[in-house]
C-alpha cells in the first residue's frame, strides 16, 4: 500500500495553503542495473549505454551504464505518494503531464534518487476539479546536480 493512503487527508483550503512552499522530499530510491535493464525490457530500448556496463565503461563518459531518463521520471510516482497530500473528497487524480520536463544530468547506475516537491499551483477549474502543479526536482545522491527538474501537472477530482 502506497504511504499516501495512510496519512490523514487535507482541505482544500489547507492544500492551497500550501502554494509556493516545498511539500517535502521522498526517501531514496535505488536505480541499480537490474532496475535498469527490467525497464529496458518493458519498453524495448536496449541502447548499450544502459545494458552494457562494459561497453558503456570503455565507450561513455559516464564510466558505467546510466538510467533512462525516462525510468527516472516514472519514479517520481512513488515518490509523490511518499510526499503529498491527500485531499478530503477526493474520487481520484491523475496525470495530466508536463509543463516542462529536463534531464539534466546522468544517473549512473548503482546510484539512488529522491524527489523534492514544491506546490507552485493549485487552482479549482470546475467545482470539482482542481489543477496541481507541482515543481519536481530528482536529485542524486552524492551529487550536486540533479537528474531532472519538471514542472508536473495533475487534476484532481472530488466527489
Amino acid at each position: 500500500m502506497n504511504e499516501v493512503w495512510k496519512k490523514p487527508p487535507v482541505s482544500l483550503e489547507t492544500y492551497q495553503g500550501m502554494v509556493g512552499k516545498e511539500i517535502g522530499v521522498s526517501s531514496w530510491h535505488l536505480l541499480d542495473q537490474g532496475r535498469i535493464d527490467t525497464y529496458a525490457d518493458v519498453i524495448e530500448d536496449h541502447q548499450f549505454i544502459h545494458v552494457d556496463p562494459e561497453r558503456a565503461r570503455k565507450e561513455t563518459a559516464f564510466g558505467t551504464t546510466i538510467a533512462h531518463g525516462f525510468l527516472t521520471m516514472s519514479l517520481m510516482s512513488i515518490m509523490s505518494y511518499e510526499v503529498m497530500p491527500v485531499l478530503e473528497g477526493t474520487a481520484m487524480g491523475v496525470n495530466y503531464g508536463f509543463d516542462k520536463l529536463r534531464f539534466i544530468s546522468p544517473v549512473r547506475s548503482g546510484k539512488r534518487v529522491r524527489g523534492r516537491f514544491v506546490l507552485a499551483e493549485a487552482t479549482l477549474r470546475k467545482p470539482k476539479e482542481l489543477l496541481s502543479r507541482t515543481n519536481v526536482t530528482v536529485e542524486i545522491e552524492g551529487e550536486e546536480k540533479p537528474a531532472l527538474v519538471a514542472d508536473w501537472l495533475g487534476l484532481i477530482y472530488f466527489s
